[in-house]
């Protein structure tokens, strides 16, 4: 028989409107246990015992993890990222992988632009002066009518150049596979990276995690950016190496950076990013507004059921290809 058995280990999965849908479909749902540490793969594996899906969040799934939890079937990211999961392991022992596209594009450009603005006019140092007494008053430049360069123009690049066009941005683009009627319709330009990093005040970061993609953002690039230009990533902390970041911060040729993901997450609280002025922070919560939360959970839950109803919803499983000998 098998497992209807559901851990919830994403962020503030416990309770929500998957909750019902679960059960309504006769499934047990465990609430995940914040005592543990969920990146450690120790605890992770105690967590996942007995349990036939998980909710995940962006807790590490390693071959050790899937190795060591035999009646996991599948692993329902509510999010779009999958790179913490050990695809392969996954393949091997046919557990499903999947994400929930569509869904928090906007709450992803929302926050792009929140930090994309917060870093132009000074923050976090401008917050942090104010609070130990430094009152000095530093013009930064105006945002409207600057050029904001977005690496990847899917759906939540296109969301990010909907909003900055709104507020007086110029915008250009480099996709490989760009929907032209919408770059035609905004007025968005479409560069190759080269281009693009030597024009952009304002470089965006909207890629995939793939071989080709990893770590792309390097000394190298970092030097063909503008000098004096600002950086954005709420996509992947892999695309970056956050070493030239680093140095290219501290030369003064980037002028600050906004950074939502890092290489290893959480972040080391040693890291030099924590101590830097001009750096503004957040934990990977880019995609996290109560609206996309709500509608990741009920779409991860509506597609783990179907899933051991026998459906095999493509648009949301990003492994097993060609797989047609699965069942749950």
């Amino acid at each position: 028989m098998s497992i209807r058995r559901v851990k919830c280990c994403a962020l503030n999965s416990d309770e929500g409107p998957h909750v019902p849908i679960f059960k309504e479909n006769g499934f047990e749902v465990l609430p995940g246990n914040r005592d543990r540490n969920f990146f450690n793969e120790d605890e992770l594996i105690n967590e996942l015992r007995g349990c036939g899906a998980v909710i995940a969040g962006s807790e590490p799934y390693t071959r050790k993890v899937i190795e060591a939890s035999p009646e996991l079937r599948v692993i329902a990211r509510s999010g779009v990222g999958f790179d913490a999961v050990d695809l392969a392991a996954c393949d091997e022992h046919k557990v499903v992988v999947t994400t929930t596209p569509g869904v928090n594009h906007h709450a992803v450009a929302e926050h792009t632009l929140a930090m994309l603005m917060a870093v132009a006019r000074g923050f976090p140092d401008q917050h942090q002066r104010v609070v130990e007494g430094r009152w000095k008053r530093i013009a930064y430049p105006r945002i409207m009518g600057t050029t904001l360069g977005l690496v990847g123009l899917g759906r939540i690049g296109q969301a990010v150049a909907t909003r900055a066009v709104g507020i007086g941005m110029r915008v250009v683009a480099c996709e490989p596979y760009p929907d032209m009627d919408f770059a035609e319709n905004w007025g968005i330009e479409l560069l190759d990276l080269d281009s693009l990093l030597e024009t952009a005040d304002y470089v965006s970061i909207h890629s995939p995690l793939l071989p080709e993609t990893r770590g792309f953002m390097n000394a190298a690039r970092f030097a063909q950016m503008k000098s004096g230009s600002v950086f954005i990533n709420t996509a992947r902390g892999a695309l970056v190496n956050e070493n030239d970041l680093i140095a290219a911060l501290k030369s003064g040729h980037i002028r600050a950076a906004a950074l939502d993901v890092f290489t290893k997450e959480p972040l080391d609280v040693s890291s030099p990013l924590t101590k830097m002025s001009n750096v503004l922070l957040a934990g990977h919560v880019a995609g996290l507004d109560i609206e996309s939360h709500r509608d990741t959970l009920i779409m991860a839950a509506e597609t783990v059921i179907g899933l051991h109803d026998g459906e095999w919803p493509d648009h949301c499983i990003q492994n097993l290809k060609g797989c047609s000998d699965w069942s749950w």
